[in-house]
């Protein structure tokens, strides 16, 4: 399989671009990819590229999305999650006729989440170690200060924006798989499962799959044994 991807701007900035990596064969389906990094600009979609090659091997035309973050002009909310918006839009433009899934890391798993609530006609969404719940009492300090600075301040001084951005305050149409590793110190597992506590369904189903022993980075691996459990979740067909 060729593992040099095409790739499609969206938009004037240098980060609004998508890698598109195609299957060999005939595609069953498509997922967009939305790595993860804090929401800043230092970290990229370079970490979810291995991923995505595995998964176009599964037969999924598999699009990395880059779009701005923090540090950028436009980054942070709401031109973060207005680019998630754009990308999907021109991935769905760009292979036409394909049912979509999305797939968000971390804090990409924050974007997928609350992208599927705004977009009910996707088959799946799948947040692996999401930030999913923006107003957790639980929240180590690395997450408050890095959603603090992604939404503009914190939970008592912008509540209107957190209540736009969190995941938890928008239902969702769309079957949600949220998978996460007991082992995580980054975002800790008690985050999914308050997500899942708390959910709020516009008709869709939520499952948490919680993985003993994996960290934060082996989700995304896929060498891993955690990946393999949870790429055949990918590749089901999900029913609505």
């Amino acid at each position: 399989m060729d593992t040099k991807p095409a790739l499609l701007t969206y938009g004037d900035h240098p980060a609004q671009f998508l890698q598109i990596w195609p299957p060999q064969g005939p595609p069953t389906g498509a997922i967009l990819v939305i790595h993860g990094g804090l929401w800043q600009a230092r970290y990229d979609l370079g970490y979810m590229e291995a991923l995505c090659v595995d998964l176009a091997a599964r037969g999924l035309v598999a699009v990395n999305l880059e779009y701005r973050r923090l540090g950028h002009p436009g980054g942070g909310w709401p031109g973060t999650y207005q680019d998630v918006l754009a990308g999907l839009a021109a991935a769905q433009q760009a292979c036409p006729g394909l049912p979509w899934r999305v797939l968000g890391h971390s804090a990409g798993g924050q974007l997928a989440l609350r992208l599927a609530a705004d977009c009910p006609d996707l088959e799946a969404v799948l947040a692996l170690a999401p930030v999913s719940a923006l107003r957790w009492e639980g929240q180590p300090p690395l997450c408050r200060e890095a959603i603090a600075d992604f939404l503009g301040g914190t939970r008592d001084s912008r509540w209107d924006t957190y209540e736009e951005a969190d995941p938890l305050a928008h239902p969702c149409k769309v079957p949600t798989l949220l998978a996460h590793g007991t082992a995580d110190h980054m975002v800790p597992v008690g985050m999914s499962r308050h997500f899942k506590e708390r959910w709020r369904s516009g008709g869709g189903a939520v499952e948490l799959l919680e993985l003993p022993g994996v960290d934060h980075f082996r989700l995304v691996d896929p060498l891993s044994a955690a990946w393999q459990e949870i790429a055949g979740h990918v590749v089901a067909t999900p029913q609505h």
